[in-house]
């Protein structure tokens, strides 16, 4: 990579999805500093050579891009409001890739904006190990000129960057995708489990399904029982690539969009239900795909 080339990014956020999307800026030959409130994730990443601020305002001080990876959007709007929009030099660009609501997507950009910056949202799909392997894809909102500036980043960290439109409407692509993602993981948990009381097993009823009318990824990549995929996680315990409760965040704010719009989605909101009532158990910790456990233990008629 040239110097002319090269950006500083403070990237705010070093968790299981932030430090491998981090240390891949890193391994591309750009300039990071960090900034977590996590000890563990600050040690982390130190012992991943990325050098971490003293605080949120120090990492963008200096920086061309700053990225957000944060749990929640309240996080992402305080973040924005007390200390990171007014420590930055004007025009940074500011990368919003925590998954958060439409509204609080928007009301960051235009905070954003109003403190004279740029600003994307840019929710991530993949789990942790694309994030690792820099395969990630990216749903992005706002100005084609602000995308396009944002682009070259991206592309360090992702496979698939796709411009949905205007501010915020990454995170709507982000809510629709996870939305169809907990439907069809549930329709296939069922399934697996429907077969299992009917005497099939689950290799015959993966050969069936995986190249039938049934296909998808929910079956292919993250089937939910043991064998068929070697690499999904039904066979490592359910150790999450995706938790489970970070499904129900997600469905939260599919409900509060469907609510918001009136749209009848009524598989959308009782798959909200059903991935609520996970992360209230084990998918607090277990992959997603793990509420095939849920099924199995439900009572009859449920």
């Amino acid at each position: 990579m040239s110097e002319s080339t090269k950006v500083r990014i403070a990237f705010l956020g070093l968790g299981h999805m932030g430090l491998p999307m981090a240390k891949n800026l890193v391994a591309a030959g750009h300039e990071v500093h960090g900034f977590d409130l996590v000890p563990a994730a600050i040690e982390a990443a130190q012992a991943a050579g990325i050098p971490v601020a003293a605080s949120g305002a120090d990492a963008v001080r200096e920086a061309d891009v700053v990225i957000t990876m944060f749990p929640a959007g309240r996080h992402v709007i305080d973040a924005y409001r007390t200390e990171l929009l007014a420590a930055a030099r004007p025009g940074t660009l500011f990368i919003e890739s925590s998954t958060i609501a439409v509204d609080e997507a928007r009301a960051a950009h235009a905070l954003a904006l109003a403190a004279g910056h740029r600003n994307v949202d840019a929710p991530v799909s993949g789990g942790v190990v694309g994030a690792e392997n820099g395969t990630l894809a990216f749903m992005v909102g706002g100005s084609d000129e602000d995308f396009a500036a944002a682009l070259p980043v991206l592309e360090v960290m992702g496979k698939r960057i796709v411009h949905c439109g205007g501010p915020g409407l990454g995170q709507a692509a982000k809510v629709c995708n996870n939305m169809v993602l907990a439907v069809s993981q549930i329709a296939v948990a069922e399934a697996f489990v429907l077969g299992e009381r009917l005497g099939l097993e689950h290799q015959a009823l993966f050969d069936v399904v995986s190249q039938a009318s049934g296909q998808c990824w929910s079956i292919t990549t993250n089937c939910p029982v043991p064998g068929p995929v070697p690499t999904s996680p039904a066979n490592r315990d359910y150790q999450p690539g995706f938790a489970g409760a970070l499904m129900a965040k997600d469905l939260g704010l599919a409900l509060q969009a469907i609510e918001q719009t009136a749209t009848d989605a009524r598989m959308g909101r009782l798959a909200q239900e059903l991935y609520a009532a996970f992360a209230e158990g084990e998918g607090a910790t277990r992959d997603f795909s793990g509420i095939i456990t849920d099924i199995r233990d439900a009572p009859s008629g449920r």
